[in-house]
C-alpha cells in the first residue's frame, strides 16, 4: 500500500481539561499517513488521479478549529472520522500532538491507526 505523509501540520484548537486551557486555543501538531495506491498517479503524472493532500489539511484545520473536545484523544478520532467522510482511503495514521503542555517534555501525543469502516 502506497502513503502519503503531511508532517507538522500545525493546527490550534480549544483543547484541554483545565479552566486555564479553556480560555484560549492551544498550538497542535498533526502527523498524518494517508494510506492509498498511488499506482495511476505515479504512472500518469496527473494531480487529478492522486489525493489531494491540500484539501486533507483543510479538512483537519476546520476540524481542530471548530472543535471544543478536553482531550486530544477525542479530536484525533473527530479527525479521523472527518478525514474518511470526505476522502476515500482504506486506512489512516494519525498523531496528534500536543508539544506546549508540560514545562519538561517536549511533547505529550496520541496515535490512532484506523481502518476505513466502509
Amino acid at each position: 500500500m502506497d502513503k502519503i505523509y503531511i508532517e507538522g501540520l500545525e493546527v490550534f484548537s480549544l483543547i484541554g481539561v483545565y479552566d486555564w486551557e479553556r480560555v484560549a486555543t492551544q498550538r497542535l501538531v498533526v502527523d498524518v499517513t494517508l494510506y492509498t495506491d498511488l499506482s495511476q498517479a505515479a504512472n500518469s503524472d496527473k494531480v487529478e488521479h492522486t489525493l489531494n493532500y491540500a484539501e486533507v489539511a483543510t479538512c483537519i484545520e476546520l476540524v481542530a478549529k471548530s472543535s471544543e473536545f478536553e482531550l486530544i484523544e477525542a479530536l484525533a478520532n473527530e479527525m479521523i472520522k472527518a478525514i474518511f467522510a470526505q476522502f476515500s482511503l482504506p486506512k489512516i495514521r494519525l498523531k496528534l500532538s500536543k508539544p506546549d503542555i508540560l514545562a519538561n517534555a517536549l511533547n505529550v501525543a496520541v496515535e490512532f491507526t484506523r481502518e476505513n469502516p466502509h
